[in-house]
């Protein structure tokens, strides 16, 4: 007869042999700093004998907390992403915090995968860079029932989360209001992906720029995706229309990158024949040719202010609603001229 394996120790376990509540064993694992010392040591110990869930608890309960950050990320190939977790570990090492990263692609079941680590007390807090909240069910919830998080880079549908990002409206208004000092009047935004909310807010910086210096008759979108063959894609379609623009400012500087390479590839020269300017200044935007004029992201800055806020309050479990929107700089290069109608001869 085989024999049974043991089956494995229960909140109800550590509860009857530390001599308290499961109310209490539940608080002295989820929030330690409320339970009196006497007492964490009871279940602390009751945790050790039983092997109750991963040793890391027991370790969270002796420490009161793990001294880890969960980072859930879109993409670690995204290029804005190693500039914002080098101001995020900046920080978090400065306070002696290390940083946990969960590349999600997008994909739910790996977003809520990696949330375990805050469900078994192996990480203390979140850091969304994602611009949604990791589980369905949060969108209606009450903020007193989430772990501590900040959202950076991208917000979440939710105005009761800290965000920390660039002004994306006041920037693209910067960039916009640029091509139309050049003289081009004919200016086409070239979006993000259907919903992005990036996306949006940039398209509305485009459109206060245009609506001021001509009349919103002259706000003209077509559709990309974020990417370099969206870029591209874009262009194909735009050629198909008997008025072409001037120039191009797009949603950030991949769809730029294919803006431009679509328009070489038809025989047209930039700047000379087409203006094109992106968003974000990915390294690559300084080695195509012509160079890129772009919006330049403080993207270590985002991950340190984000990262502060998060660990300046992580004490109390309660961060306070804060939206911090920093500047974007207008970095001229060479992908800009003035119109080619307007040139001198």
């Amino acid at each position: 007869m085989e024999q049974q394996a043991p089956k494995p120790a229960t909140i109800e376990d550590v509860a009857k042999l530390a001599g308290v509540s499961i109310a209490t064993v539940s608080r002295a694992i989820r929030t330690p700093e409320k339970v009196a010392e006497s007492t964490r040591k009871k279940v602390t110990a009751a945790i050790a004998r039983t092997g109750y869930t991963a040793n890391a608890m027991a370790q969270n309960l002796r420490m009161q907390r793990s001294q880890m950050v969960m980072v859930l990320a879109q993409s670690i190939s995204d290029p804005n992403f190693p500039g914002i977790l080098t101001g995020l570990e900046k920080v978090a090492k400065s306070r002696g915090y290390g940083v946990l990263i969960g590349n999600t692609e997008g994909d739910v079941s790996l977003e809520e995968k990696h949330l375990r680590f805050l469900s078994t007390g192996m990480a203390d807090a979140l850091i969304l860079l994602t611009g949604h909240l990791p589980v369905a069910g949060w969108l209606q919830s009450p903020t007193a029932n989430f772990p501590p998080m900040v959202a950076a880079a991208r917000p979440v549908n939710r105005p009761d989360i800290s965000y920390v990002g660039v002004d994306d409206a006041a920037a693209a208004k910067v960039a916009t209001d640029y091509l139309i000092s050049l003289g081009h009047e004919r200016i086409v935004y070239v979006s993000g992906p259907a919903g992005d909310a990036l996306s949006e807010n940039r398209h509305r910086g485009y459109c206060d720029a245009l609506s001021q210096a001509y009349d919103q008759s002259s706000v003209w979108r077509i559709q990309g995706d974020g990417t370099t063959e969206g870029g591209r894609s874009a262009i194909e379609r735009l050629f198909i229309r008997d008025t072409l623009p001037t120039a191009f400012f797009c949603y950030n500087d991949n769809t730029a990158i294919g803006v431009i390479a679509a328009l070489q590839s038809r025989g047209f020269d930039v700047p000379h024949d087409f203006s094109v300017v992106g968003f974000d200044d990915i390294p690559f935007a300084s080695n195509i040719t012509p160079s890129l004029t772009t919006i330049r992201q403080p993207r270590s800055q985002i991950g340190e202010i984000a990262m502060a806020h998060l660990l300046d309050f992580l004490p109390t479990r309660t961060i306070p609603v804060d939206t911090s929107l920093l500047h974007g700089d207008l970095i001229v290069r060479g992908s800009c001229s003035v119109p080619r109608v307007t040139e001198k001869p």
